[in-house]
């Protein structure tokens, strides 16, 4: 549970894949009109990235603020509903709209009020030796919510169906085990089954740092 207010989790990460990498993440916001950043790493505006509800259709960034995005035309107001975000990039791609792929709930979005994408083979503000967050950005723009299942994949562009399946019976788009996946020098799987370590990588990497979350944190409202 992120409380909107100076909680999130950081990691400095060495040197990584700044092509392809695949962000996953399960999450229920609270509270809508906030920006609610679910992973980011920051610099300066113009090299900083981000993945996150900005008020409350999806934004995403990793080259700078003002330079190479995506907004989604959908909203996601649901404070009931868990939603799961999956990021693939891969920018070695020669046609461009398959450098930025964005799927909720299984599905792969393609309506966006501003589509920018990154040139061939571009580096981008991610997987360089400083912080990268899970809940925040630039000191600011806080997580207001729930978070489970959260994975960083490093090197490689995955298709939301690594992460999650539909349900024979019930059609509902569901997690799946995701241990047997390649995460990659800077890749992380957060699981947040230890109350205790709640910035423990279950997939066996460095932890990352809890900033204000404790076992009270913990919260049996999941995605699964």
């Amino acid at each position: 549970r992120f409380n909107g207010s100076n909680d999130n989790l950081s990691k400095t990460f060495g040197s990584g894949n700044r092509k392809t990498f695949t962000i996953s993440a399960w999450v229920k916001r609270c509270k809508v009109g906030d920006v609610h950043t679910i992973f980011s790493r920051y610099t300066a505006n113009n090299d900083a990235g981000f993945l996150g509800l900005y008020i409350n259709p999806i934004y995403l960034n990793f080259t700078g603020w003002s330079t190479e995005y995506f907004v989604t035309n959908r909203v996601f107001r649901d404070t009931s509903a868990w939603y799961h975000i999956v990021l693939a990039v891969d920018t070695t791609q020669s046609t461009s709209t398959d450098r930025w792929k964005l799927y909720v709930n299984g599905v792969q979005e393609t309506s966006f009020s501003t589509t920018t994408y990154p040139a061939l083979n571009a580096d981008l503000a991610i997987n360089e030796n400083v912080a990268h967050y899970v809940g925040q950005y630039n000191t600011a723009n806080y997580f207001n919510g729930y978070m489970s299942e959260v994975c960083f994949i490093d090197g490689l562009a995955l298709a939301a169906d690594s992460f999650g399946e539909f349900g024979e019976d019930s059609g509902i788009w569901k997690p799946i085990d995701v241990s047997g996946l390649t995460f990659g020098n800077n890749g992380f799987y957060l699981d947040y089954e230890d109350s205790g370590n709640l910035g423990n990588d279950a997939n066996g990497g460095t932890d990352l740092t809890e900033n204000n979350l404790t076992a009270i944190d913990q919260s049996t409202d999941t995605c699964s």
